[in-house]
This record gives structure tokens, sequence and C-alpha cells, in this order.
């Protein structure tokens, strides 16, 4: 595996340790943005310039399990028609199985997946041929759009089953987690848990594990994910949210 390094801005400590490994044999390419540019340049600068058959991205706060990489290869490698396949960031709790087992997809050599049209974006492993087919991240386009994408043009994507498991420090529940009081939440609170108003560590949990839920209750039919349906989605919660208390 060749790893790219993007670092963004100018901590000094994260510094020295990136290049602490400048000379490690599996570092390939390094680039230092002092500003802190968003996920999608960053993910186009690695698409467009690597020449991998396969393709990951690790985001900084997940711990990846031990020969992650080597199992999703090899499911690549037996199915040409897998797309995105990646390791799972929730927790055995998060776990549902009446609305997991009916997505969970059995394909050659053993390999089985839990399909759904998108999957996070840490921790993934996809063909370059996505890539080829679909272009680069569109300005203002997110993963989960493109893997949708994707999913449209026929590929095939999902967690891998049974579930690797990525630490995600994001998660209160993680061991490596810095957010373990009240406090440390409002400190380093998840963009995330920003966006959508989350205040404490208690209702962050809440709604990682409703997250999981979500996901997994998913449509795998990616037309419900594009045009009028997702409109249709969008305006049914506005005015669910409106007949709220």
């Amino acid at each position: 595996m060749r790893v790219w390094v993007w670092l963004n801005g100018d901590d000094k400590e994260t510094l020295e340790v990136v290049q602490s490994f400048q000379n490690h044999p599996c570092l390939f390419k390094f680039h230092h943005s002092i500003e802190n540019k968003k996920l999608r340049e960053p993910t186009n600068w690695f698409w467009a310039n690597a020449k991998g058959d396969l393709l990951s991205k690790v985001d900084d706060d997940c711990l990846m399990p031990f020969g992650w990489a080597d199992t999703l290869r090899q499911a690549h490698a037996d199915i040409p028609e897998f797309g995105v396949i990646s390791c799972w960031h929730f927790f055995e709790a998060d776990f549902v199985p009446e609305l997991a087992n009916k997505k969970i997809k059995e394909y050659a050599c053993g390999h089985r997946l839990m399909l759904n049209c998108s999957v996070g974006g840490s921790g993934y492993l996809m063909k370059r041929k996505c890539v080829e087919t679909n272009g680069l991240l569109r300005p203002d386009e997110s993963f989960t759009r493109y893997c949708v994408r994707l999913a449209v043009k026929g590929w095939i994507n999902g967690w891998y089953y049974p579930f690797l498991h990525q630490e995600h420090m994001d998660d209160p529940r993680a061991p490596h987690t810095l957010l373990k009081t009240d406090e440390d939440f409002q400190r380093y609170m998840p963009l995330t848990a920003r966006n959508f108003g989350v205040s404490t560590l208690e209702e962050w949990i809440r709604y990682l594990h409703n997250d999981a839920a979500k996901v997994q209750a998913a449509s795998i039919n990616p037309k419900d994910h594009i045009g009028w349906r997702v409109k249709l989605k969008r305006l049914m919660k506005r005015l669910t949210d409106m007949k709220r208390p």
C-alpha cells in the first residue's frame, strides 16, 4: 500500500509527527496545506494523481483494524462489480438484525456485504475504475452523493460483513476518544454535532445510534436517493418537523 498524507494547518506537533515518517517505505506522497481545506480538495488531489487500481481514504480520527485492506482487496479482486466497500464505524450495540439482515447478501468466494448505496468517507476501498467512469467529486458534492452516482451506474456498494470495525474517535464510546464529558464535548465538538444542534454528550450518543439505524434501514435502490423521491422525502421531513411541539 502506498500512503498519501494531506496535512491541514500548521500545528507544530502534528507536523513533526508526520515528518518523522518521511523516510518510511510506505509513505509515498506528502502534501502540507496551511489553509484548512475541506475534504473534497484533498480527496480529488489523491484520486487525480494516484495510479493504483484501488483507492482508499482514512481520516485522522479513525483507527483501522489489522488486515482490513487485505480483506477488502481480495473482495474487489473476486467480485468485479464491487465499487466502494467499507469498514464499519459503528458499534455492536448499534446493529439492528431485523433491518440489516434484509440487506446482507452473499457473493462468490464467500464474500458478504451489507448493501447500501453509500458508505462513510473513511475506511473504504474503491476501484479506480469508479473514478474513471464517474470522474472526481463535483463542486459541493459529498462523498455520499458520489457513491449514489456510482450505484446508479450499477456499482455495488456496502459494508463488508461480518463487519470490519474501524474506531471513529468522534464517537464517545470509542476507546481513544477525547469526548469523555460534556465539557470535552463542548471543546472538541464534532462538526456534524454542531451542524445538527446537538448540545450534550448523551444527545450525541443517541444521534450516532439513530444514524446507524438509518443506514441499516436505507433503501438499496439508488433511484430512491435521486430526483423527485429525494425532494419528496425532504418535504415530508419538513412537514413532520413542523408538527413537533
